[in-house]
């Protein structure tokens, strides 16, 4: 279908697969203030105002997964922002939970592999 480089248009009601995410993420609307799971795909807005908050990461990750996350608040130098491994996955290649501390932090992480784990998009 094209070559490289080509845009491939698809006729009205038609639907695509097999194609891969584009990168972006559905940012949720609800404000996260307690701790959480969350959803490949998703971006959320996290505020640490009344406590530290832990985001766990999907189980069982797919490569190519991605969630995002912002400081809704500007409090997670005060309140940390805790980012959990989900099982025997990684963060940035460590078993290690990922402390953001950060005020106005904004990331998105892509799962890689399970050497490598997930990976920080953009800090």
């Amino acid at each position: 279908i094209g070559a490289s480089g080509d845009t491939v248009s698809l006729a009205s009601g038609a639907s695509q697969s097999g194609f891969g995410r584009s990168g972006s993420v559905d940012w949720q609307t609800s404000i996260k203030t307690s701790n959480f799971t969350a959803v490949s795909g998703e971006g959320y807005f996290i505020n640490t105002t009344s406590g530290a908050v832990t985001m766990t990461l999907p189980a069982s990750p797919s490569v190519g997964d991605i969630v995002a996350f912002k400081d809704y608040a500007g409090t997670f130098d005060t309140n940390n922002l805790t980012v959990a491994a989900n099982g025997s996955e990684k963060i940035v290649a460590s078993t290690d939970d990922l402390t953001v501390s950060t005020e106005r932090a904004a990331n998105t992480l892509v799962y890689t592999d399970s050497t490598q784990g997930w990976l920080l998009k953009n800090n």
